[in-house]
């Protein structure tokens, strides 16, 4: 939810990047086209981000799922501010000096979770490269408050690289998300104009320290695709992922928020995202979603179920409920080059 009406100008939303040329933003095929959000459930998770002065990611990046899951009640949560210290080409949120953080921003979250029911929810953040830590802490104190407030609400993570700060992505991972998310967004080749501000490698080497810290926790990465980038590339960043021990790729189509920002290339077809999602299944990733409406967050909570079922397919432990309880709980160490855990380790 923007609270700065300012920030509603383009021209002070996206102040950088006024000087870049009108981009023709083109007609969406019918497979993107959605319905205007006008349920009553809409409303009313709309009315709660509102009371609690909340910022939703939902509305700040111009989801076009936003009907269908506030209609559901889900919303991913977008802390630390709706200001970002970045400008990526393809992001609708605003850039610029954020404000400090809000010391009550954890509790009012977890208060929004409590009151909308959330089974599972989704945490998000701008990127704070003013901040010492790029944020990690607070990412620590929302998980925290969630967890003493709505107990059994799983939690999934999307956090920004944190601009590699040592040790911020520790501090983070030992708060035990259930899902730790970082998106790539793009393949390599496109980082210079795409994410300017990030690096690849340091994107895949988070994901991959999540891992070293606690093996349990799931590890998500996100692509947008039709910006350029051929088969072989996407092909390249689904194996780069996997060395990584990524367990969940999402993919989906970019839109174009406004003429100043990055083209789309193409509008990629249902038939090719099932391309894409044959591909990753075959690469071994435990959960693949890929569609053109597919966000980072979008079925977030029904994915989470399918994600804990299939690593325990994979070890052999669906029918096995107290070896399974324990590998979902952390108590033992989901290791999946090895027979199922015995009762007896």
């Amino acid at each position: 939810m923007t609270y700065n009406p300012d920030l509603k100008k383009p021209e002070v939303r996206h102040r950088e990047k006024q000087k870049n040329p009108d981009r023709p933003m083109g007609k969406k095929p019918d497979w993107i086209r959605v319905k205007a959000p006008v349920s009553k459930e809409y409303h009313a998770t709309r009315n709660i981000v509102k009371q609690l002065h909340l910022t939703t990611v939902c509305e700040e990046a111009g989801c076009p799922n936003i009907g269908e899951c506030w209609q559901k009640s889900h919303a991913t949560f977008m802390i630390m501010g709706e200001v970002c210290t970045r400008a990526c080409s393809f992001c609708n949120v605003a850039t610029g000096r954020p404000d400090a953080l809000n010391p009550m921003e954890p509790t009012k979250v977890a208060v929004a979770v409590q009151k909308m029911g959330l089974k599972h929810v989704v945490i998000t953040s701008v990127d704070r490269d003013d901040l010492d830590d790029g944020g990690a802490e607070h990412f620590v104190k929302t998980i925290s408050e969630i967890r003493r407030l709505c107990d059994g609400t799983t939690i999934e993570i999307l956090t920004p690289d944190f601009k590699g700060k040592k040790g911020a992505v520790d501090v983070v991972a030992k708060a035990r998300p259930d899902v730790f998310n970082h998106n790539l967004e793009t393949v390599p080749g496109l980082y210079p104009t795409i994410r300017p501000g990030a690096r690849y490698f340091t994107s895949l080497r988070l994901l991959e320290r999540v891992k070293d810290v606690d093996p349990t926790i799931f590890t998500k990465s996100g692509i947008m695709v039709g910006l350029g980038e051929t088969r072989e590339q996407v092909g390249q960043v689904m194996d780069d992922l996997r060395a990584a021990d990524v367990d969940f790729l999402t993919i989906g189509q970019y839109l174009q928020p406004t003429p100043k920002h990055a083209a789309v290339e193409a509008f990629i077809t249902p038939e090719e995202f099932s391309v894409y999602e044959k591909m990753a299944r075959a690469k071994g990733f435990l959960m693949v979603a890929a569609t053109p409406l597919t966000r980072s967050s979008y079925h977030a909570g029904e994915d989470f179920e399918k994600l804990r079922l299939a690593r325990l397919k994979k070890l052999g432990l669906e029918n096995d409920a107290v070896d399974a309880g324990r590998v979902l709980n952390g108590d033992v160490q989901a290791d999946e080059s090895h027979a199922p855990v015995s009762a007896a380790e």
